[in-house]
């Protein structure tokens, strides 16, 4: 058995984990959020939100058909990186633009989301049963 069969018995497409369902809910944040007429004069936020959240999600599919387990954990340290990214960017939003709960929600979601991922990168690397 390869990788993918021990591992994703369960799961046979990407859009069945539960850690790329939950960044594509932190797209939709994000989307909705940048829909904000406050936000309409700052399009280099508006463009590095939605690049950071899409990213997320992105990488986890591309992992998740990467061939092997490293390559797996590769991508998902990118998406790592662009959670961290989200919650930043939070602070923009919260501070500046003082959209509290809308900062709030992103910040929660991302940080959920983070360390739902390093623990999926931390199984994959210490399941004995998973060959590359």
């Amino acid at each position: 058995m390869n990788y993918k069969q021990e591992v994703f018995l369960k799961y046979h497409n990407f859009e069945e984990l539960p850690i790329w369902q939950d960044s594509f809910k932190i797209v939709k944040i994000v989307y909705a959020i940048t829909n904000n007429k406050k936000l309409r004069i700052d399009s280099r936020l508006i463009d590095q939100l939605r690049g950071a959240s899409v990213s997320i999600m992105n990488n986890i599919a591309e992992g998740f058909d990467a061939g092997s387990r490293n390559e797996f954990i590769r991508f998902l340290r990118y998406s790592t990186r662009s959670c961290s990214e989200i919650i930043s960017m939070s602070y923009i939003l919260k501070d500046i633009y003082h959209l509290n709960e809308e900062s709030s929600e992103l910040y929660q979601k991302s940080l959920s989301c983070r360390k739902q991922i390093k623990g999926f990168i931390k199984y994959l690397r210490t399941n004995n049963q998973i060959k590359n």
